[in-house]
């Protein structure tokens, strides 16, 4: 299990993180997710701890609470010291009745993070997250809540959910201008068929050093190769009663059919290549996995012992390319210009 930097910290993290959107199953949403009681929660959570992983991510909306409340249990169940564990929750999403009982005012995140906290069992979270994006809450209040949270001692580092790039771009201004704690991470949808988050929000992570976290990496399940064209999710399955993310299905199945041929060769599963994809793209600090079966997390570790070769990777990256869209065809047209110019450049001889 590789072990990759978050974000321009010092903190190292797992190239897996478990994520706990199974655990627990309260509400009409969540029991269509997963429904792991106390009893399952300890033995996934024993599993990932003994198969290398240190970071688990859950959400105080999960289930109502209840994912957080049987993570921070099965990670006290496990007898791991409290350093050998990253701990990474989210904030945002409504949480009881009342026009603040959302959102990410000032108001709404130290109340919800001193609940995660008691819920969790612990004494501080290393990673708090933004769930998604505010627009009633102005960025600055936010980010000097989030800077309160951590001066206190209560968050480590700060991250960030579901964003745009732009809006990341204008909050690490704010951040450096004002000289609070800043977004290490971007947790975001990523998978081999579903490449959108290529356009912009890539290359700011990189171009700014904020670290990536994937979820939904099989997206929704799609991605298990346990399904052909033109069919149903089967019965009980997890998108038979949740859709979701949104799939463009012919490239998915594109990805698919390209997929399988190096399953097959290697004898894992069309998830472990999927995931493997994801694994080695340099973008990318840890993905979330989550399953609702020990069989289904033990197929998702393995995935970090499949080595693609280049030429494999240049071939599921054609399969599953993007559209080209404006200004990318653009910037793209331009960049071979500069270069063949600059190749006929280089082949003058050089003037006496």
């Amino acid at each position: 299990m590789h072990m990759k930097k978050l974000g321009s910290t010092g903190l190292f993290v797992s190239e897996l993180c478990l994520g706990t959107m199974t655990f627990g199953g309260s509400g009409d949403i969540w029991s269509k997710i997963g429904d792991l009681g106390q009893a399952d929660a300890d033995r996934f959570v024993a599993r990932s701890l003994d198969a290398g992983i240190n970071f688990f991510d859950t959400a105080d909306v999960y289930s109502n609470g209840l994912s957080e409340q049987i993570t921070g249990q099965a990670l006290k169940n496990s007898g791991v010291a409290r350093h050998e564990f990253v701990l990474a929750t989210k904030a945002y999403g409504g949480m009881g009745k009342g026009a603040n009982a959302g959102g990410s005012s000032r108001s709404h995140l130290i109340e919800a993070c001193q609940a995660s906290l008691k819920r969790l069992q612990l004494d501080h979270i290393d990673l708090y997250q933004l769930h998604g994006f505010d627009p009633a809450t102005p960025i600055e209040e936010t980010l000097r809540a989030l800077d309160t949270l951590v001066q206190h001692g209560h968050v480590r580092y700060v991250g960030v959910s579901n964003w745009a790039a732009w809006q990341i771009a204008k909050a690490l201004g704010i951040s450096e201008r004002l000289g609070l704690a800043r977004f290490e991470s971007l947790q975001a949808y990523y998978t081999i068929a579903g490449r959108d988050l290529e356009r912009e929000i890539a290359p700011l992570l990189r171009s700014e050093a904020v670290g990536l976290m994937v979820w939904s990496p099989l997206a929704g399940g799609f991605l298990s190769g346990k399904h052909a064209r033109g069919d149903k999710p089967a019965e009980g399955s997890r998108r038979a009663g949740f859709s979701f993310p949104p799939v463009d299905e012919t490239r998915a199945f594109d990805c698919i059919d390209a997929m399988r041929p190096l399953a097959e060769r290697r004898g894992v599963s069309v998830a472990q290549i999927a995931l493997a994809w994801l694994l080695h793209r340099r973008v990318v600090t840890s993905v979330i996995i989550g399953a609702r079966r020990i069989e289904q997390l033990e197929d998702n570790i393995a995935a970090t012992e499949i080595d693609l070769t280049e030429e494999e990777l240049d071939a599921l990256d054609r399969v599953s390319a993007l559209p080209s869209e404006y200004p990318h065809w653009m910037m793209e047209r331009q960049v071979v210009r500069a270069t063949q110019l600059a190749e006929v450049r280089a082949a003058r001889p050089t003037a006496r």
